[in-house]
């Protein structure tokens, strides 16, 4: 019974993903013909895309197959590796500029966003630092100083690009993680005010990040910084709530900036009403809902600390997405998970998922509560009543 009701879990976590990158790739068709930069191809960003789902889906089979276990052994290669990355985005003929940000390198005539693959690396780093044996997560040291250390390290090689919604969410889902894994509340707080501190340092020594935070405070009196989560509002209005039908958008056309990336959920709104944008938010809860069961079901530690920290960074990502895009938080340009054109979101996206598959089919079994964590989820066989 208990079995039966994980692997509905995965079902639904399957057909939500399935469902949330179809959606992408059909509004990519309609937005990305009118976007800037398509190099004059209609389906230039489209078969860009296409190409990334298909390495996603082959790392996402792949991971689901592979044991995920074989990865708390070679944590340090994930961790060395996304580092070397994000240190080639500042060498020159390696990296590459885009809108003012050096957020990619060139590989294979692609490119690809390091920072996406420190997401994952920093998860896996944590869940081996939380698994060791003999871990104590209550410890100020161990439990708090030394992996938030670790994960700073990686931090601040991506604020520089400049990436501070990226930061932001790696620095939250670390957060996270570390209060499922035992470590002491006061020490969280402590480490979230000096992220918050430290946020609001970076807005005020950037003049870019601080003409967006006063549009959102006051986005009548910084219209131009205001302009497109304005457009994303008109949008949303546009569409109501069955749509004015696929490709009928007009936010598309040179008004909506970047509506095939950051901003693709107000161009589904548009076209396909609220009943769509609403059915996204529920694909979104599946995967948050059913990635939990999954994580809080697996056989050790690790697997537990690994599937909770995935299921965190892509349920925190697609609320900081729709958060900008509805104007409740101030514009940060993070993607929408598996909807946004981004190869390399896509990609590790995909392989996140194939993880929790994997968490499943090799990590699936009973035990005792799991010493250090917060939350366990429990399931047990009603006992029929004797007669």
């Amino acid at each position: 019974m208990q079995k039966r009701f994980v692997f509905f879990n995965v079902f639904l976590l399957v057909i939500a993903v399935a469902a949330l990158t179809t959606v992408g790739v059909v509004m990519l068709t309609s937005t990305g013909a009118y976007a800037q930069d398509n190099k004059g191809n209609p389906t230039y960003y489209l078969t860009h895309q296409l190409t990334w789902l298909g390495i996603g889906v082959v790392l996402c089979v792949a991971a689901a197959l592979i044991d995920y276990r074989w990865m708390e052994k070679r944590w340090w290669l994930f961790y060395t590796g996304a580092a070397v990355l994000l240190a080639c985005c500042y060498i020159h003929g390696f990296g590459k500029k885009i809108n003012g940000s050096r957020r990619w390198i060139g590989v294979a005539g692609q490119t690809l966003q390091p920072s996406e693959f420190a997401k994952l690396a920093v998860l896996i780093t944590l869940a081996w630092w939380y698994s060791r044996k003999k871990m104590q997560p209550r410890e100020f040291l161990r439990g708090f100083v030394y992996p938030l250390a670790a994960v700073l390290c990686i931090v601040v090689l991506i604020v520089p690009e400049v990436d501070l919604g990226t930061s932001t969410l790696i620095l939250c889902t670390t957060i996270a993680v570390m209060f499922v894994a035992g470590t002491r509340i006061p020490y969280l707080g402590i480490s979230a005010g000096i992220g918050i501190g430290a946020l609001a340092l970076a807005i005020w020594l950037m003049p870019q990040r601080t003409n967006r935070f006063l549009a959102f405070l006051h986005p009548d009196g910084h219209d131009k910084d205001a302009y497109q989560q304005l457009h994303g509002l008109i949008a949303f209005g546009s569409g109501g709530v069955t749509g004015l039908g696929l490709g009928n958008g007009r936010e598309k056309y040179s008004y909506l900036p970047y509506a095939h990336t950051d901003f693709i959920l107000p161009a589904v709104g548009e076209e396909l009403g609220l009943v769509c944008t609403l059915t996204i938010v529920a694909c979104f809860l599946i995967v948050l809902v059913s990635g939990t069961v999954i994580a809080m079901r697996a056989s050790d530690r690790f697997g537990r600390l690994l599937g909770t920290g995935i299921v965190m960074l892509i349920a925190l990502q697609a609320a900081m997405n729709i958060g900008v895009t509805t104007m409740l938080l101030p514009n940060k340009g993070l993607p929408l998970p598996f909807i946004s054109y981004g190869g390399s979101s896509l990609a590790f996206c995909l392989a996140s998922i194939g993880i929790l598959v994997s968490i499943y089919r090799h990590g699936f079994g009973e035990r005792p509560d799991p010493e250090g964590l917060r939350f366990d989820i429990k399931f047990r066989k009603r006992k029929t009543p004797r007669i």
